[in-house]
């Protein structure tokens, strides 16, 4: 056999040919990345870039824009910081919700690395305005938003008429670019007035997502724990009754298991610095790790895939009342947590606990 190359003919040998043919039969043996392989890649992907997104993007960008100051791009930092400043408020003020970025195709294979799953116990009425108390917080508060911010796991079809919402640190929109990234998705800041402009401002039907036990929580995560920090939490229900909206309790099963963390004593210096920190910067500085990028027996900072299952439960109706008296806040809490209790009892054994396994509330 001859080849032409350049003008000039080459010959095979039948041994070239031989090699030439051995190492396609090789190559076509080699088997093809299947279904499920190529579908757990997806998943991983789309867990590393949610990751990525809520502990980098934020510093990446400041740092970015800083960067860009001092050089021939200077003209970009000044103009966005421009638009921040003219939109300062919409955060609290509504935001810039995207419909299409919560119906993107990535949080299906977030949903599904888990997998995270949404349960329905009771009818949400359109006509009215929900608070909806997410517990436990757990690190990273992956069931809240995988059930409240994307579609993925239908909440939009199991409550008809409902628009979710989901509060999370204000100083998260004082970060360029990121606070961008978190109003397209409906996350709003955990303030009183971005709180009483959704529920006050946009009709009814919205359900506002508060995680109660917040930062203190997070300090307690760890699996086959449940702790929550609520006792002392009443904001939530005095802002419930100025506005009329019905106190909904939720809970994810699972949402402690997806991390390691070192938890320090109660009394001892690192957990005095934890709370601290916690106090002046509003969150808390957890030393927390989970698998690897390559394996999931390394260690890294990916979560663990387990099981999320978020029960939403029976809602508690509450009147209107502008000035709400401390006793009344009071018994509303309580009823509330009644709710929070029946909830996790009635459903703890379906989703991995055991019938002696208690909620602990402080």
């Amino acid at each position: 056999s001859r080849a032409v190359l350049g003008g000039s003919r080459v010959s095979l040998s039948p041994g070239s040919r031989a090699s030439i043919q051995t190492a396609l039969r090789t190559l076509l043996a080699v088997p093809w990345p299947s279904q499920r392989d190529v579908g757990s890649v997806l998943q991983l992907l789309a867990v590393l870039q949610w990751v990525l997104s809520f502990l980098l993007m934020g510093t990446v960008s400041l740092l970015l824009l800083i960067y860009l100051l001092f050089t021939s791009f200077w003209l970009i930092p000044v103009l966005y910081l421009a638009w921040i400043i003219l939109d300062w408020d919409t955060p609290e003020k509504g935001g810039r919700r995207l419909p299409c970025l919560r119906r993107w195709t990535v949080w299906k294979h977030f949903r599904d690395y888990f997998p995270v799953k949404l349960v329905k116990t009771h009818d949400l009425s359109p006509s009215h305005n929900y608070i909806i108390g997410s517990h436990p917080h757990g690190i990273l508060c992956v069931g809240a938003f995988c059930n409240f911010i994307t579609g993925s796991t239908g909440f939009e079809e199991l409550f008809p008429g409902i628009r979710s919402f989901l509060t999370t640190l204000a100083g998260n929109f004082r970060l360029p670019v990121f606070r961008e990234y978190l109003m397209s998705g409906g996350l709003f800041p955990v303030t009183r007035r971005a709180i009483g402009y959704l529920l006050s401002q946009k009709g009814t039907g919205n359900a506002v997502a508060i995680v109660i036990g917040g930062a203190a929580e997070s300090l307690s995560c760890r699996p086959g724990v449940t702790t929550l920090i609520l006792k002392n939490r009443k904001g939530f229900v005095r802002m419930a009754l100025r506005h009329g909206a019905f106190l909904v309790p939720s809970f994810s099963f699972g949402e402690n298991d997806l991390f390691r963390q070192v938890v320090f004593e109660e009394g001892s210096w690192m957990r005095s610095i934890q709370r601290r920190f916690q106090k002046m910067m509003g969150f808390a500085p957890c030393l927390f790790y989970g698998r690897g990028l390559t394996s999931c027996h390394s260690r890294g900072f990916l979560p663990y895939a387990r099981p999320i299952t978020t029960v939403v439960g029976e809602p508690v109706a509450v009147p209107k009342v502008e000035n709400p008296s401390r006793e009344l806040v009071d018994r509303y809490h309580e009823l509330y947590i009644r709710a929070l209790l029946k909830l996790f009892n009635e459903n703890k054994t379906k989703y991995g606990l055991s019938e002696s396994d208690e909620l602990h509330i402080l």
